[in-house]
């Protein structure tokens, strides 16, 4: 018996190190304003590197995957998602799923935290919870379109046996917890941006991603009503394009910083003169300006002769190194009034929709849209919009052709490679091996 306790003692003292000396504990992350307010931070950058692979996962390798961005180097990895051809071992695919479901991990341990602790200031409890709760929102977002039924962990580290085998959850019921966590952010966040260059979320950025995700469950009257709420809050506005990628662009309804003001996409599309950047504009998409006098077209693209052969360079961004006034943009007013157009289209409101896709012309230098256009023609209309307006994005092109049952007519005639199946990406190998809950997508 002596031995038992001696031992038993022993090894409590053994394991119980304490926290790193840079460190802190997690319950004792949410005793005080500093220390939550430095958890919930760390969701907006993830650590640089993490950052920098998620804006980069959905904004290039989804753009590759469309008509939206041309690969114009050599990485095998990067090639499958160009030809539409993903390997489900392919190590690019494994990290997009991993570094999007570590920003989960980490919202779901700062909701847990935050929603349990008693010490915090009641207005900095609920302005850091409404982040976080966004956050996650805006990870499932992204991987419910990627892959489908994805799993849906919703508790902290304590659980995190039980997360590790989840199978994967229904993509209503995926985007039913999206919009409660929404619809949570909305009545948690101000109006009024906290901190500066709206780079931390208010309330108007949930109604924003909100008003999306009801346009992409075709809930046509919930997205016209969130975009509304934008539209009539009168804080933004749609500058000339020029202008509109800077850091203080009163376009911008959400953007993450950088320490650099050198933008992810910046430092991707802007190149030397004579140096052929990775990714271009697709030709296609290029071709499809209606007018060589769309501001888009003369303001955020470039052209580049190199080899005897055009490549069209992405200039919205126009910082590619050193330092600069620019940030990542990830919501802007423009979709706003796209949203509503299409909404109000699907539910034939046509003058109301010819409205809101004339305030984007008007911006971009074209007159409006036809009053005769019937319903068919105001969403093709919308569609090619949103293809020149949102180019190099974030993969807009590619999750819009996704929603609307477009990729496989719009690809096959692009891409011989290309499948039906390959709407979806892959569920990476290497996660199926770790759970074995998981299921593969068809095609892979």
């Amino acid at each position: 018996m002596l031995a038992t306790v001696l031992t038993v003692s022993s090894c409590k003292k053994f394991v119980e190190l304490g926290a790193p000396p840079t460190q802190v504990l997690f319950e004792d992350s949410f005793k005080t304003d500093a220390a939550a307010q430095s958890v919930v931070m760390g969701l907006y950058s993830f650590s640089s590197q993490a950052n920098n692979g998620l804006i980069t996962s959905l904004t290039f390798y989804s753009g590759v995957s469309s008509d939206d961005l041309q690969y114009n180097a050599s990485n095998v990895l990067t090639q499958e998602f160009a030809n539409n051809a993903i390997t489900n071992t392919n190590g690019t695919a494994n990290t997009i799923w991993g570094i999007t479901y570590q920003l989960v991990k980490n919202a779901n341990n700062a909701i847990s935290g935050l929603s349990a602790s008693t010490s915090l200031t009641p207005s900095v409890k609920n302005q850091l919870l409404g982040e976080a709760k966004f956050m996650r929102a805006f990870a499932y977002f992204h991987l419910v379109n990627l892959y489908g039924d994805v799993p849906l962990p919703l508790k902290d580290d304590y659980s995190a046996f039980d997360n590790a085998v989840l199978p994967r959850t229904s993509t209503a019921n995926v985007y039913a917890q999206i919009v409660k966590d929404l619809t949570d952010a909305q009545s948690l966040l101000p109006t009024a941006y906290v901190g500066t260059f709206r780079g931390r979320v208010n309330k108007y950025a949930a109604t924003s991603l909100l008003a999306r995700v009801y346009l992409y469950q075709k809930d046509y009257a919930n997205a016209e009503a969130q975009a509304t709420q934008v539209i009539g809050s009168g804080v933004y506005t749609l500058p000339a394009p020029e202008a509109a990628f800077v850091n203080n662009s009163n376009e911008i309804i959400w953007q993450i910083g950088n320490i650099s003001g050198v933008s992810v996409p910046g430092a991707a599309y802007i190149t030397l003169s004579n140096v052929i950047p990775t990714y271009t504009l697709a030709d296609v998409t290029f071709q499809s300006f209606e007018s060589t006098a769309d501001l888009r077209r003369t303001n955020w693209t470039v052209t580049k002769t190199i080899g005897g052969k055009n490549y069209y360079g992405i200039t919205k961004y126009k910082v590619g190194t050193g330092n600069g006034n620019e940030y990542n943009i990830a919501l802007r007013f423009a979709e706003q009034y796209l949203i509503r157009a299409e909404a109000r289209a699907q539910q034939n409101n046509l003058s109301g929709a010819k409205t809101d896709i004339d305030m984007v012309r008007t911006r971009a230098g074209l007159g409006g849209v036809s009053a005769t256009l019937d319903q068919g023609q105001m969403l093709a209309a919308i569609e090619q919009e949103r293809k020149v307006e949102f180019f190099g994005e974030w993969g807009h092109r590619w999750l819009d052709l996704k929603r609307t049952n477009r990729a496989n007519a719009v690809i096959s005639a692009l891409k011989p490679t290309w499948k039906s199946t390959s709407v979806l990406f892959p569920v990476p190998q290497a996660q199926i091996l770790i759970n074995p809950s998981l299921t593969q997508n068809p095609g892979y």
